[in-house]
């Protein structure tokens, strides 16, 4: 199905005031098609454009810090079932011989199998990047059911950092993606009441803004043909271990598909995908050879209405695996 028959989803939604802008990108057949609606910012006259930058939000964790910790395997430095602590020597260096943190490994943190919690208000702290890394890291986390978490990416970036002598924002990305973007390039997202600003060109996510505006979890700026390029890249690098289900539900980094999930009922099985709090997604079916993203700053200029973002996104989806 091409682009053209597919967009009316989206159009109608911005139309109906659900998101103020969006971007749909389509690979297919090694061809990429992107359509825009709606404005980068409510109250301008500024159109979503092709190179309209959007706040990847979550989708850091895929496309950059699991392709990062991937590239470190590669290199030899660490392997997947190596716990955190041999990138983190100093992890919980209070209670070595107890805390469940430092026996926790690269793998379990990727497939979000830890017992770490989904989120935590760090930002509330109050703490300066540098004392808001080490309070992570001595902080003893209670036990719990394993759940998608934050906290497994704020970890894996850490390690990055370490592993690699270099702060996340000066880690090499993909062509189109950036930790520093020009705020009139970017599609703005909330009127942030901690900051007490509209955020545009700035991270959304308030633990990445409190790490310095970039984290494993979160910070990432890119483009929807940005997306669909990097896309293309796993589509021809084949078997990964980003395809390997490590759960029901998860393989490394990456969401699987299930019953229920953003990428529609009717992708193939092996198809991988991710989503982001911003209203952004990307979703990529190897079988089919093809890859969409759904890109939207749904956010703006407050999280706290209805969307309709994931009925969107399953829909699309559907259409697109449809065709």
């Amino acid at each position: 199905m091409r682009i053209d028959d597919i967009f009316p989803l989206v159009t109608h939604s911005v139309a109906d005031g659900n998101l103020p802008g969006a971007a749909l990108g389509l690979l297919e057949g090694g061809e990429i098609s992107v359509r825009m609606a709606g404005v980068a910012q409510i109250g301008t006259d500024e159109p979503i454009r092709p190179g309209t930058l959007f706040d990847l939000a979550s989708l850091t964790k895929v496309i950059f810090t699991t392709e990062a910790i991937l590239a470190l395997v590669a290199q030899g430095q660490i392997s997947l079932d190596d716990p955190l602590s041999k990138a983190i020597p100093d992890l919980r260096q209070y209670d070595v011989a107890n805390a469940l943190e430092r026996r926790l490994t690269f793998r379990q943190c990727l497939s979000h199998a830890t017992h770490l919690p989904a989120v935590e208000p760090l930002y509330t702290l109050g703490l300066n990047a540098a004392t808001l890394r080490a309070h992570i890291l001595q902080r003893a986390w209670t036990p719990g059911e394993p759940v998608y978490s934050d906290i497994n990416f704020m970890l894996l970036g850490i390690a990055i950092e370490r592993l690699s002598g270099r702060a996340l924002h000066e880690q090499p990305l993909p062509e189109g993606f950036t930790f520093q973007p020009a705020p009139v390039e970017c599609a703005a997202t909330e009127v942030c009441t901690w900051r007490g600003r509209l955020l545009r060109g700035e991270v959304h996510d308030e633990n990445a803004a409190a790490f310095g505006g970039a984290a494993g979890h979160a910070g990432l700026f890119g483009s929807a043909e940005a997306l669909l390029r990097f896309a293309g890249l796993l589509l021809a690098r084949g078997d990964s271990p980003i395809r390997e289900r490590q759960s029901e539900t998860r393989s490394i980094g990456w969401q699987t598909k299930h019953t229920g999930w953003s990428g529609g009922a009717l992708c193939s099985e092996g198809t991988i995908g991710h989503t982001g709090f911003t209203g952004t997604g990307l979703w990529v079916d190897f079988a089919a050879n093809r890859a969409w993203t759904l890109l939207s700053n749904r956010v703006h200029p407050t999280r706290h209405r209805e969307t309709g973002i994931n009925h969107l996104r399953q829909a699309v989806g559907e259409a697109i695996s449809s065709g």
